[in-house]
């Protein structure tokens, strides 16, 4: 049988009720002969509760500490997994991240995992048992638990079937696969049976929430198919059933590629936009733009130059909203003086809207539908960013469900082909 990687979220250990369901299923891959390896995420707001804690201690926690105390989240769930398991009968033994070890750099609250010794892990599999690795977290060469910040226990999982050669990493969440749209947005999205890592990939960086984008990456780089899937489903549903369930992430040639041109639509609200007018067109502008905007760790994503007009030109670009007024404050005090701005324009009231699909590369057409789609809608167009596989927009965002829905229908993802009816 196989070694198999199973992370559980944080509402999927969110009281002891929902452990022990997670423990019949952890069990039931046991009994079938696999080795299995579980990596927990903290019961669902224990993060939130440690860190507001730590936050009515001091306003700026130091962030080595904030890494000791978020970290017993995860031993926590672990442990009383193991406990839940061996009540059932089941070897098991729980490992906090220092012990195995993760080895992660030291950049504490956002660690990068460098290594895994999995000596430990294997000897316990080999001796019948299931082993519980913490999510979330590792050491440092200095021997400092270290955190990989939000959503850090998918990469834990990734990371640890990476290293052990699993056969697959299962990531048991409370939605039952990706889906091609928000199904709150869009009532006929439909959940997908295949998407590739480059696919998700775009997704989840464009503001599908399913999947931590470092997950996906560390996936995609070490070629570890993931299945995500419900563990909010019955714990003894057959195995046969439940190894075919969800949506499986996987190598692009694994896929019929002219199955669908566009396979999801992503969204994001948080966006702002910001605008330089009138700045002169020099060698070396863009920097003095955004080198200050990098050095405030604001990250920009989408950027617009417009065509030189008597030696100057509109310089715009995008940033998270929480970044807006750090942004806004850079721009009038320091980048917008500087650089000789004739003045700067904002707008918080932006969404990003893209399509993303793997069949892009091989049909022509499908940047015009997007756009023609809504133009008929009458929503107007403010920035547009394209790759490979993705074409991003920055519209209004009172607008974003509308053009959401819209794409979804216009590129037939409410149907099983999903195909366009005319791209």
């Amino acid at each position: 049988m196989s070694l198999i990687v199973q992370k559980y979220g944080g509402t999927s250990m969110g009281s002891v009720e929902r452990i022990q369901n997670v423990a019949r299923r952890v069990a039931k891959w046991h009994a079938a002969g696999h080795q299995v390896v579980v990596v927990p995420s903290a019961m669902s707001g224990e993060t939130n509760r440690l860190l507001g804690l730590a936050k009515e201690i001091s306003p700026q926690p130091d962030s080595r500490e904030l890494d000791m105390l978020a970290s017993t989240g995860e031993q926590a769930s672990s442990s009383l997994l193991a406990m839940a398991l061996m009540s059932q009968g089941v070897p098991a033994r729980s490992y906090a991240g220092w012990q195995v070890p993760v080895r992660t750099d030291s950049s504490f609250t956002k660690a990068r995992i460098k290594s895994i010794d999995d000596a430990r892990i294997r000897g316990d599999l080999d001796s019948g048992r299931v082993v519980i690795v913490t999510g979330f977290q590792g050491i440092d060469d200095d021997g400092n638990i270290t955190t990989l910040g939000r959503g850090g226990s998918d990469t834990s999982a990734v990371a640890v079937a990476a290293a052990m050669g699993a056969a697959e990493c299962l990531i048991f969440t409370d939605v039952d696969g990706v889906y091609t749209t928000d199904p709150r947005v869009v009532p006929e999205a439909r959940r997908m049976a295949v998407i590739s890592f480059e696919e998700m990939m775009e997704m989840a960086s464009l503001g599908s929430k399913v999947l931590q984008i470092r997950s996906v990456e560390f996936a995609g780089k070490y070629r570890v198919p993931v299945r995500v899937l419900s563990s909010l489903t019955d714990p003894l549903i057959p195995l046969e059933e439940e190894m075919t369930s969800g949506t499986l992430i996987t190598f692009e040639e694994d896929q019929k590629m002219e199955a669908a041109v566009v396979s999801g639509i992503a969204f994001s609200r948080d966006e702002a936009k910001v605008t330089l007018l009138a700045v002169p067109d020099t060698p070396g502008v863009a920097y003095s733009i955004l080198g200050p905007v990098a050095a405030a760790n604001i990250d920009v994503d989408m950027i617009l130059q417009n065509q030189s007009v008597q030696g100057t030109t509109d310089f715009s670009f995008t940033v998270n909203r929480n970044d807006f007024a750090r942004t806004l404050d850079l721009l009038n005090n320091q980048i917008g003086p500087a650089v000789g701005a004739g003045q700067i324009v904002s707008d918080d009231k932006v969404c990003k809207v893209s399509i993303v699909g793997i069949g892009m590369r091989s049909h022509v057409g499908v940047a015009s539908l997007m756009f023609r789609t809504l133009s008929e809608e009458g929503i107007n167009i403010q920035m547009i960013s394209t790759s490979e596989i993705k074409t991003s927009v920055i519209i209004n965002d009172k607008y974003m469900e509308l053009a959401v829905r819209a794409l979804h229908k216009a590129f037939g993802l409410d149907t099983e082909s999903g195909q366009a009816a005319n791209p």
